[in-house]
């Protein structure tokens, strides 16, 4: 059996996401597995950094020690995690699953409860910072589950952390990435009305970021997204379609909690508006985009 300090891992997701943080992984000496539903992205991975492919995931998770996911939704995810060849029927008692993907709150408490009874540890650890975040090691990484389980998933998760903390027990993780989600929405539709509004008033939209970003109105997206929202360029990040499919699950975890998100809720429907502009694969700053129309 693989020692605490370099634990035998498993991942499985190699999208935009999980192949640059299995790659981390690799790069720091870890032994990992990796499955991907596409397996020639899988072989491939092996090919660059090592390790060995799995053809189930079942198959890649048998022996290790901690198994990380990073996949698309809900539905991904629990076919991903059960049946007969799904994660949880090849991971021994005592391992740990640990979530990087955004999903409901519904899913992840389903998921832990059947992991609790196969005596496997679960935390839901969904990210924040993209894919230039992943590829940099620099993510945000939100907790949930049990302290113990913490910190092994912290450790683990080092290589492609910039900062990672545990929110609560298993769910809190999910709450804060739709936190996470519900500020961004608001931001970069206000960023999107601003540059839209200078454009309108004649002014230059370089030199305006360059004065306000220095102040209160500031902000990452901002920094970050402002050229490309001035050049009308939106291939830089995390698509529209899945803001959605993140907004969904934010307005419904409000409907339970009986929580008001109206800004959230509006600017929802502006993401809708931009995916019948055939905007769907378009990055989230593409929110200015409809008010150039």
């Amino acid at each position: 059996m693989a020692s605490s300090e370099n634990p035998k891992l498993a991942f499985l997701g190699l999208g935009v996401m999980g192949a640059p943080m299995a790659g981390h992984l690799a790069k720091g000496g870890a032994d990992v597995k990796v499955y991907n539903r596409t397996g020639s992205k899988a072989d491939a991975w092996v090919k660059d950094h090592g390790g060995e492919s799995a053809a189930t995931p079942r198959e890649a998770a048998e022996g290790a020690d901690v198994v990380l996911a990073c996949v698309g939704n809900d539905n991904d995810l629990f076919s991903l995690c059960t049946g007969p060849d799904g994660a949880f029927a090849g991971m021994k008692e005592g391992s740990l699953f640990v979530d990087h993907t955004t999903v409901s709150a519904r899913v992840t408490r389903d998921l832990a409860a059947r992991a609790k009874e196969a005596g496997i540890g679960y935390v839901d650890a969904p990210v924040s910072g993209g894919q230039a975040g992943a590829e940099n090691g620099q993510l945000s990484v939100m907790c949930g589950g049990t302290p113990e389980d913490y910190a092994r998933a912290e450790s683990v998760a080092a290589p492609y952390s910039k900062i990672c903390r545990r929110l609560g027990d298993v769910g809190a993780g999910q709450l804060a990435k739709m936190s996470n989600q519900i500020a961004i929405a608001g931001l970069v539709q206000g960023l999107s009305e601003a540059i839209a509004f200078a454009e309108r008033a004649g002014l230059d939209g370089e030199a305006l970021v360059e004065v306000i970003s220095q102040g209160a109105a500031g902000s990452w997206q901002m920094v970050n997204r402002h050229k490309t929202m001035l050049a009308d360029e939106f291939d830089h990040g995390f698509a529209v379609d899945w803001m959605r499919k993140d907004l969904a699950i934010c307005l419904d975890a409000a409907r339970e909690l009986d929580a008001s998100l109206p800004v959230t809720a509006l600017v929802d429907q502006f993401y809708s508006d931009v995916q019948a502009m055939d905007g769907g694969r378009w990055d989230t700053s593409s929110l200015v985009k409809r008010l150039r129309r």
